[in-house]
């Protein structure tokens, strides 16, 4: 049995000509340029009919040192150019700042609300959406890096010149407060501090002070009590000599009644009187030994006895007894007490409270203007936009003329591959029938 293979020419190749593949594309070229025609007119309609946002920026730099040189020297509050930025960036930054201007200005952001939505959702949208802060890069460290950058897109029926330059003032003026706020808390802050250290020291004069007049005190009870003690001692002393002098007395005039001398003599003068001899003699006796007190007879002594029985004080016989009286007469009244209770303005009698009343009378004086105040420099304030940032029409239309020819051309690959096909099957179809009769012709069965 003979068997023929088919030509190779009637075998369909599985690749691809190019030359064929553009030839068939070019065919369809009304398609493509359709497609893009289309996308384009779609994307021109898209672009001069749909919504357009608007953006508006303002930009923030640090103050003049002079603007904050009074808030600076008050020696209260420090706050530097720079820190001072910072601050107003976080006022600009925060929730709680945003949502109060959006509560206070609600006639700016009318196209904002939405049926069916709540003020804080209103503005949860415009917050998310709306609202860029943008800081300096941190690995810059020029001066000129330092700044601010505020942007809002908003769509054509907002007045977004006017939401950013109110934002950005109400932001200061917030921010301002706070300062303001936090200066005067500082402030008393700082008086109660010195307050108190004033009220310490007062306390601790008073306390001093009673503890001086205590010692005072108790030392002229002291010396009162010693003094007393001393005089009850030298009187009872005075009265022991006084006894053993009445007793001396007693003793002596016994003697005397018995030598029967009854006025003063010596005993030079009684040897004399027991001789006799009608010579008067003047005699002179120098004797180093002490009389014994019966040679002043019993007339002299008995006036003495009877002196010394009516006695009733002995304090005039020594004057140490006038100089007490003295000293416990001082005692009665301790002028330095008397001195210190009658004390008027005792604050001016304070040790080291001069520095803290000099201190409350500079803080007291302050006064800070704080609405003048300038906390940042508004070196770009929002204006009116040129044109809009949204659709870029040009880029609109030329992405969908783009996007069309792309569309047109994989359509019309996609008619040409299902066109080649249909074309190549039905010649496949027809070989194999031919094939198959010329096989039964040389059968021999």
């Amino acid at each position: 049995m003979n068997r023929t293979s088919p030509p190779a020419s009637s075998v369909a190749s599985d690749e691809i000509d190019l030359f064929e593949l553009f030839h068939g594309l070019w065919r369809q070229k009304k398609l493509v340029v359709g497609c893009a025609l289309v996308a384009g007119v779609l994307g021109a309609g898209y672009a001069f009919l749909a919504p357009k946002t608007y953006e508006v920026s303002s930009v923030l730099r640090p103050a003049a040192i002079n603007e904050l040189d009074a808030l600076n020297r008050s020696e209260v509050y420090k706050l530097p150019p720079a820190d001072a930025l910072v601050k107003v960036g976080a006022q600009l930054d925060s929730y709680e700042a945003r949502l109060g201007f959006f509560k206070s200005h609600e006639d700016l952001f009318k196209a904002f609300q939405k049926p069916g939505r709540s003020l804080e959702q209103s503005f949860e949208e415009f917050n998310r959406n709306s609202v860029n802060l943008i800081l300096p890069d941190a690995k810059k460290s020029d001066s000129l890096s330092n700044y601010i950058r505020l942007e809002l897109q908003y769509p054509a029926d907002v007045d977004g010149v006017a939401i950013l330059n109110g934002f950005v003032d109400y932001a200061i003026a917030a921010e301002r407060e706070q300062v303001g706020a936090d200066l005067k808390v500082i402030v008393n802050n700082r008086l109660t501090e010195l307050k108190g250290k004033i009220d310490a020291a007062r306390a601790n004069y008073d306390t001093d002070k009673e503890s001086k007049i205590a010692k005072l005190l108790e030392s002229d009870r002291l010396k009162r009590a010693q003094l007393q003690d001393e005089l009850s001692a030298l009187r009872l002393q005075m009265k022991m000599e006084r006894t053993n002098r009445l007793a001396e007395l007693a003793e002596a005039i016994s003697i005397a009644k018995s030598m029967g001398i009854k006025t003063p003599t010596t005993p030079s003068s009684m040897a004399d009187a027991t001789r006799s001899g009608s010579n008067q003699v003047m005699r002179t006796e120098v004797n180093n030994q002490k009389i014994p007190l019966y040679f002043l007879g019993t007339e002299a002594l008995e006036a003495e006895r009877s002196a010394l029985q009516q006695r009733t004080s002995d304090d005039f016989t020594n004057p140490r007894i006038a100089e007490i009286g003295k000293e416990l007469q001082l005692l009665d009244a301790n002028r330095e007490v008397e001195v210190l209770r009658k004390r008027g303005n005792e604050d001016i009698f304070l040790q080291d409270v001069e520095p803290l009343r000099a201190e409350v009378a500079r803080l007291r004086s302050l006064n800070i203007d704080m609405s003048n105040l300038k906390l940042v420099t508004v070196d770009r304030r929002a204006q009116e936009p040129l044109a809009p940032i949204k659709p870029k029409k040009a880029l609109v239309i030329a992405l969908s003329l783009v996007g069309g020819l792309l569309l047109g051309l994989v359509i019309a690959l996609i008619r040409h591959f299902i066109r080649t096909r249909r074309e190549v099957v039905p010649f496949s179809a027809l070989e194999d029938n031919s094939l198959s009769r010329r096989e039964r012709k040389d059968d021999p069965l």
